[in-house]
């Protein structure tokens, strides 16, 4: 699908990538509609997902993963994205819950909890924003008071994906709220827990088939062990996750773009009008010819970005202008083309429609854009200075 040859991918990850292809096909895109109108996607898909090796590619055989490098979570990420699959919350699962118990989990906390979320027995969630803690992660309010071996953790969060079906959130808590971003720890709740409550499920704009739901943290018991990594290393922790988050974004982003673009040049070749095509008028050749340079050119860097990534380089600041920019034009390229489809854009059913309704988050998840602008910034200064 996409315009330029990419050296990133062995014949290995085409054959997966036709894998995934055939399992969106066959058991995601067929149901996808109705899992909008219900607003939750059935655990049995993520079993299957499990058994068909789509969940947490890259984890250790050691722990039940593949043992796969991340191209092959890449090659997930965009097969879904090309499909407008938007409801199974795969990429919360497998890209943002899954690598913190990896990292900074015990050993018997990713026994536990790691081979489940590969199989698809359990789901992953993260939870960081609060009423009044969104993108300024450090001012997050929830409690968690140590009590000898336990941590009893008192408070709220809101719009967590996967929240309606998560059965282990990793929590960011202040240990210590006197210590700002110093006093946050990360803690990976079961939410089987008692005093653990999920809230209502969320209705959002789009991504409809994907539960995000506010949770409640009522004296929740959790052992000391379930944290991870040391007391009061939460945010490093999260901005050291962050820059996969935000470059999975923008994964996700470029590979919409692509696709809102082929479906747009397949549209208007064939809509007739005007003794011609749409595609006929210099408009919509122009219009098409400048959206498929961008896009070509933040699918390079994001590649390059992909690339620093898998060898461990890739900076928060890459990470930041690589989300900023391919956010932008997610944004642009579904607006642009779904004025093609003149009326037919307008209606759910077409793979426009949808794409344009889903598109507005990518603005706000892993981060606003005036966030990303203010890390690049920041960046520009220190080395201007």
């Amino acid at each position: 699908m996409t315009p330029v040859p990419r050296t990133l991918f062995s014949s290995e990850h085409d054959q997966f990538r036709d894998t995934v292809r055939r399992f969106v096909e066959t058991e995601l895109a067929p149901h996808h509609a109705q899992w909008e109108d219900a607003q939750v996607v059935p655990r049995e898909v993520w079993r299957k997902a499990g058994e068909a090796g789509l969940l947490c590619c890259s984890l250790p055989e050691e722990y039940g993963g593949p043992g796969a490098d991340w191209l092959y979570d890449v090659v997930v990420i965009e097969e879904l994205s090309y499909a407008g699959m938007t409801g199974p919350g795969f990429m919360v699962h497998s890209e943002m819950c899954a690598p913190y118990i990896l990292a900074w989990g015990t050993e018997e906390l990713k026994r536990e909890w790691l081979p489940r979320m590969v199989s698809g027995e359990a789901i992953g969630a993260i939870a960081m924003t609060e009423p009044g803690a969104g993108s300024d992660v450090k001012n997050v309010k929830l409690r968690a008071r140590r009590e000898g071996d336990e941590y009893v953790l008192d408070g709220q969060k809101v719009y967590i994906s996967n929240g309606q079906t998560a059965d282990v959130v990793v929590t960011a808590t202040k240990t210590d709220p006197e210590a700002g971003a110093r006093g946050m720890s990360l803690i990976a709740v079961p939410t089987a827990s008692a005093g653990f409550e999920r809230g209502r499920n969320l209705k959002k704009i789009g991504l409809k088939a994907q539960d995000t739901s506010e949770l409640f943290y009522s004296g929740v018991r959790v052992p000391v062990a379930n944290r991870l990594g040391d007391e009061g290393q939460g945010f490093s922790m999260l901005m050291t996750k962050l820059a996969q988050e935000r470059l999975t974004q923008a994964i996700r982003s470029v590979a919409v773009a692509e696709a809102a673009i082929r479906w747009t040049f397949d549209y208007t070749r064939g809509r007739e009008a005007f003794d011609g095509t749409i595609a006929d008028f210099q408009n919509t050749q122009f219009t098409l010819a400048q959206l498929e340079a961008e896009t070509t050119a933040q699918r390079v860097f994001v590649d390059w970005c992909i690339a620093r990534h898998l060898k461990g380089e890739l900076t928060a600041v890459e990470a930041a202008k690589a989300k900023l920019v391919a956010s932008d034009l997610h944004c642009k390229v579904v607006d642009q083309c779904l004025q093609f489809f003149g009326g037919y854009g307008y209606m759910q059913e077409y793979p426009i429609a949808r794409a344009y309704i889903d598109a507005r988050i990518v603005k706000i998840a892993g981060g606003a854009m005036e966030v990303m602008k203010q890390i690049i910034w920041r960046d520009m200064a220190k080395r201007n200075s």
